[in-house]
């Protein structure tokens, strides 16, 4: 099939951009929002963000209460709710064995929530959506930090690429109902996150709410060392949910571009240092041991947000402060809950 490459899709983003007033975000404090995924790790921290910045009419629903993959359950919502804004964090998430294991769900159930919530949002009046997406959108072998002009440059990781394509799939259907609607809807792109509400699950948890379920166990259990697998020097990139969120509330007001957005701290730690960081919040006295027999993973992966820091946003919350707030939280919600 012929495409005239002449033809310039983005011209009526452009157009529509030219006429968007910024910042009357955080003029509507009573506007009706819709945080979807409220309970997670991402929307917990947004709608605690929300309310911090004094929002009042937030609309929330559990999956009980709304079910994101029924198109029909969604589009009732929408027409009788009618938000004014909506902010997509709901996603079905996990680790690598969970994305090897249910692949159809990883990419159907994302697809179907992305679907339903952009398409309703768009018929239904909504006057700016954020869709929020992940650093796994981008190529495996993806140059070092990562642009966002790396997108679709290259294969991606073949261990999360169902949820990968999905959440490309998201970043494009907000960048469709621009061109062809003159829609607000914008991508924000987040890198390793963590915090309160984070997956500590001993199976399946990222690297560091797992890291910090086993030092914590040492410690009360009087163990002598933990093993960690590898050798420590991967580097890694990891930003508090709690700065994700206020991103999310910037870009909410100071942003309306056909691009996704990059989201990161800017900051690299290898794993060794992590892992030092987090024996010492924890308060493990033990000896830590290094398994460099196990695989390291990708040596580094940092994501590059001179965009968002050239708009005007940078990260508040250090790897440190964010380990002591995030231990607190789960010695409160996590530990004195088993007991």
């Amino acid at each position: 099939m012929n495409i005239d490459r002449g033809i310039d899709f983005e011209k009526p983003y452009r157009d529509f951009c030219a006429e968007m007033k910024l910042g009357s975000f955080m003029s509507e404090k009573s506007a009706k929002i819709f945080v979807a995924g409220h309970r997670g790790l991402v929307g917990s921290a947004i709608v605690r963000k929300l309310q911090d910045q004094g929002f009042t009419n937030l609309v929330l629903r559990t999956h009980s209460e709304l079910d994101l993959t029924s198109q029909s359950d969604v589009e009732s919502f929408f027409a009788t709710e009618k938000p004014v804004y909506v902010i997509l964090a709901a996603a079905k998430v996990g680790g690598i064995h969970a994305n090897n294991t249910y692949p159809a769900d990883f990419i159907g159930v994302n697809l179907q929530i992305q679907t339903n919530v952009i398409h309703s949002a768009y018929t239904h009046g909504v006057k700016k959506l954020l869709f929020l997406g992940s650093s796994c959108i981008y190529p495996k072998f993806a140059p070092q930090p990562i642009p966002e002009s790396a997108l679709l440059t290259g294969p991606l990781e073949p261990t999360n690429e169902w949820y990968a394509i999905a959440k490309i799939a998201g970043i494009k259907m907000c960048q469709a109902y621009r061109i062809q609607h003159q829609w607000d809807a914008i991508s924000g792109m987040p890198t390793n996150l963590y915090g309160p509400n984070d997956n500590f699950h001993p199976e399946n948890s990222h690297v560091l709410p797992a890291l910090m379920r086993r030092f914590h166990e040492a410690k009360a259990n009087n163990a002598k060392e933990v093993v960690v697998w590898g050798s420590g020097s991967p580097l890694r990139e990891f930003l508090h949910v709690d700065d994700l969120a206020d991103a999310c509330v910037f870009l909410m007001d100071r942003y309306s571009g056909f691009e996704h957005v990059n989201v990161g701290s800017g900051v690299e730690v290898t794993i060794k240092e992590l892992a030092e960081l987090v024996k010492e919040v924890v308060g493990f006295n033990g000896k830590l041991v290094w398994d460099c027999t196990k695989p390291d993973g990708t040596p580094r992966k940092l994501m590059d947000s001179s965009k968002l820091a050239s708009l005007g946003w940078t990260p508040k919350i250090s790897v440190k402060d964010g380990l002591r707030q995030t231990y607190e939280w789960y010695l409160e919600n996590v530990v004195q809950k088993k007991q």
